[in-house]
């Protein structure tokens, strides 16, 4: 329950994740269990928000303009379809629907006429 709930939060920029972990981890230390609290906060700030803020910007880029939603249902069909190939061919078959999708519609827009 908790990985969906992280994931449809992995969807509000920079601190999406951190809605879910941080107060986990907060409570993992108001109930005296420092481990798993220590654990929860390290790979909370080491792993999620090295993915979520280092790792997509290089994977996905910026300049593609495509929301994070779109990616995240992409990857996911393209995994469901093509296995971990799916990793690529999703999001990049997204991709080039956009920009068809935008370039018909600037073809038909009166201004070229």
């Amino acid at each position: 329950m908790w990985a969906v709930v992280m994931a449809l939060s992995s969807l509000l920029p920079a601190v999406g994740t951190g809605i879910v972990w941080v107060p986990v981890a907060i409570y993992l230390f108001a109930t005296a269990d420092m481990w798993h609290g220590l654990i929860m906060t390290a790979s909370g700030l080491l792993v999620i928000g090295s993915v979520d803020n280092v790792l997509r910007p290089i994977l996905i880029g910026r300049e593609t303009n495509i929301p994070d939603f779109v990616v995240l249902v992409t990857t996911l069909g393209g995994l469901a379809a093509f296995g971990f190939n799916g990793l690529l061919i999703g999001p990049v078959a997204a991709a080039i629907f956009i920009t068809v999708w935008s370039l018909i519609g600037s073809a038909n827009s009166p201004s070229y006429q």
